[in-house]
């Protein structure tokens, strides 16, 4: 609505695929509740959103569009500004061939959902020695594997994304003070409106972790090695030696992958019929 947020400004593909400020800035320099996950392979995600209210990526990016505190639009106010420029209607009807108008919301939503899901990061030194390559990962980095396993963080940080496949309380021993768990962003609840879901949220996906803070959905830790100690105490109930923190977060550095190659694009101009940024 603005011209000047786009899904990039919260999902900078070259910072990680997020935006690396505690929650994203929005449609007139609005704050947001949480923070902007990666979009870096969120294709691997059980569901979007931290509160998983999105059942896949095309559902995911219906919301900012429309979310008064991001983008701020309408379907009708999208399909409009896309319909004014003769380059979009062309791109959507070589895209959908066979509509007879091929420029709607949902298919907006489908071009962004395709683009989304070659967001893949592979290459990461961990996957290098997942196939048998031993000598990817350090001494440090793999004893900070064995305490990831044995500590019990794999039990929720598992799967090709290293997470995100399931929901989990934020404090299942020991709920993190307000600045870090704000007590009235309860998380699932909002989604299922059942009192066991008070304070769930998706477990974070760690891949690329090391390029993504702050950290948790209310962005508010900075360091790594402050995230991985804040959940030993939250979740699992222990305090880890700062060794064992030590070697957990050079683990979780191992996590980062190659991300694909991105051209940034020319974008056609807008024309006198082009809705006029507010």
């Amino acid at each position: 609505r603005s011209h000047v947020i786009s899904c990039n400004t919260c999902h900078n593909l070259g910072t990680g695929g997020a935006d690396n400020v505690p929650t994203s800035i929005g449609h007139g320099w609005q704050k947001g509740p949480r923070n902007s996950p990666t979009v870096y392979n969120a294709a691997f995600n059980v569901a979007q959103f931290w509160d998983g209210r999105a059942v896949d990526l095309r559902e995911q990016a219906k919301g900012p569009v429309q979310a008064g505190v991001e983008m701020n639009s309408t379907p009708e106010r999208v399909v409009a500004t896309l319909k004014s420029i003769p380059d979009y209607v062309a791109e959507f009807a070589g895209a959908f061939p066979g509509m007879a108008d091929p420029v709607t919301f949902d298919n907006m939503a489908l071009a962004i959902e395709a683009f989304e899901t070659t967001l893949i990061t592979p290459g990461a030194r961990f996957d290098r020695f997942l196939a048998g390559d031993d000598a990817a990962l350090d001494a440090t980095e793999r004893r900070g594997l064995q305490v990831f396993i044995d500590s019990g963080c794999a039990a929720c940080h598992n799967g090709p994304n290293v997470g995100g496949q399931d929901y989990f309380p934020f404090g299942v021993v020991e709920r993190p003070g307000a600045e870090v768990l704000p007590q009235g962003d309860k998380g699932r609840f909002a989604v299922t409106n059942t009192a066991d879901d008070e304070y769930v949220f998706r477990a974070a996906p760690l891949r690329n972790v090391a390029l993504t803070a702050p950290y948790f959905h209310s962005g508010q830790a900075w360091e790594l090695e402050q995230a991985v100690a804040i959940m030993s105490t939250a979740q699992l109930g222990t305090e880890m030696t700062d060794e064992d923190v030590r070697a957990v977060t050079a683990f979780l550095h191992t996590l980062t992958g190659t991300p694909p190659v991105v051209t940034y694009p020319i974008l056609p101009a807008s024309t006198a019929t082009t809705p006029r940024p507010e």
